[in-house]
């Protein structure tokens, strides 16, 4: 108690400060529970309250994290050749991926609680917690290279347009993480599409270019590395001849799954050891996020069911058109390329922009499956298709729960 009554000595005066009574306010109520509960008889009593819900959340993704931030210097060295080997190198991969990973979380929430804060103070209510997961995911799904001004930008137009437009947290409705990525992929699309943004750390793949090292490599790190006596960052690394960076998509687009084994293994594809998002490449911790929202009963599993069913059912339509090697890639297969997984276990089962009837989340999640695979597989722009299928659903869930909804009553009223 004694920790609790030095935070209220010294919270800020809400009328002359109300931005630094903004900030304490989110930190003091991030900290501590409530201790007082709704009076009355009705009401149900939980220890979950939206804080605590998108802490849980923000904890399934941690380990899409770590081992995003090591594919990011995996892949780096795959480049060039050297340290083949996933754990060969551990050291110069760790600190390539953290050279890379850290501004983008940092620029994230920077940008994005910024803007929070602002509008809370303006409006004189506390915090809102929903940038909690928000600013988590949208470095996951950004490449290692992202230009950071692109990525600030695109979080203010997320954040203002998508959300405080409509009236703040649990008031919009588009996930407001895919609502960045989008913005981008429109405004800016060479940042966020081909075979050239996948990999870190080189102004271009082509062979011979040499590696973008700057104060953190050379200095910074090599200083560390020199006194522990371990390898070091060395200036001299270049591109290897012949290295393209193509994803699996990309290239089962090219040549269907002949061409992605002929590059990636179906082992490399289910672990994560593949270019890509930051941390949508490893199905097995993806599955893992999953379980823990399953588990937690964070995320419905009627939205992953449906989403499974519907990419099972497109894949077997596709299957039997075949037209083109793409359409004859089965939906297992389906399941190791691209973000199929982690766009089910966190985007497409955000609470606040899927429907929330139970028979309108199987249909928002088939749907979903169904669109996405028919982007996936039929647009040669974009070889991949749950974003764009999530953010058209999202628009369309008040109108499927409408629907549920009006059928019920008209049961029940035919029954009376």
């Amino acid at each position: 108690m004694a920790l609790v009554d030095f935070f209220k000595r010294i919270e800020p005066d809400k009328k002359k400060s109300p931005f630094l009574h903004t900030a304490y306010d989110a930190f003091f109520t991030f900290a501590f529970s409530p201790n007082t509960v709704t009076s009355g008889g009705t009401h149900i009593k939980d220890g979950m309250d939206l804080k605590r819900l998108m802490v849980t959340v923000v904890i399934a993704m941690q380990l899409c994290y770590l081992f995003g931030t090591y594919n990011i210097g995996h892949q780096h060295f795959v480049a060039a050749g050297q340290y083949l080997g996933f754990l060969e190198g551990f050291h110069l991969k760790l600190a390539h991926g953290l050279i890379k990973l850290l501004p983008i979380f940092v620029v994230s929430h920077v940008v994005g609680l910024g803007i929070e804060f602002y509008f809370a103070a303006k409006k004189g209510h506390a915090v809102e917690e929903g940038f909690l997961v928000t600013g988590a995911l949208i470095p996951l799904i950004m490449p290692p290279d992202i230009p950071l001004w692109i990525l600030a930008f695109s979080i203010v137009f997320a954040v203002i347009i998508g959300k405080e437009a409509f009236g703040g947290t649990g008031m919009n409705i588009w996930n407001i993480a895919l609502l960045s990525r989008v913005f981008i992929f429109f405004a800016y699309p060479l940042t966020i599409s081909g075979d050239q943004i996948w990999v870190s750390g080189y102004k271009k793949l082509t062979g011979g270019t040499l590696a973008d090292y700057g104060w953190w490599h050379t200095t910074f790190f090599n200083k560390i590395f020199d006194w522990m006596g371990l390898s070091k960052f060395d200036p001299a690394t270049k591109v290897i001849d012949g290295f393209s960076g193509a994803t699996p998509l990309a290239l089962g687009y090219e040549g269907g799954w002949e061409k992605v084994t002929s590059v990636f293994s179906e082992s490399q594809m289910i672990w994560g050891t593949i270019p890509g998002s930051i941390g949508e490449t490893s199905k097995v911790l993806i599955l893992v996020g999953a379980l823990i929202l399953l588990v937690t009963r964070v995320a419905s599993w009627r939205i992953m069911a449906g989403m499974l069913v519907g990419l099972i059912g497109t894949s077997w339509l596709l299957n039997a058109i075949g037209s083109t090697p793409f359409m004859q890639v089965t939906w297992t297969q389906h399941l190791m390329m691209g973000s199929f997984l982690f766009a089910m276990a966190f985007m497409a089962t955000d609470p606040v922009t899927a429907a929330t009837t139970n028979r309108g989340k199987w249909i928002y999640g088939i749907m979903i499956g169904v669109i996405g695979l028919v982007i996936r597989v039929m647009n040669p722009a974009y070889p991949e298709g749950w974003m764009l299928a999530i953010l058209l659903l999202n628009t369309f869930a008040p109108t499927i729960d409408y629907f549920v909804l009006e059928s019920n009553i008209k049961k029940r009223l035919s029954r009376a």
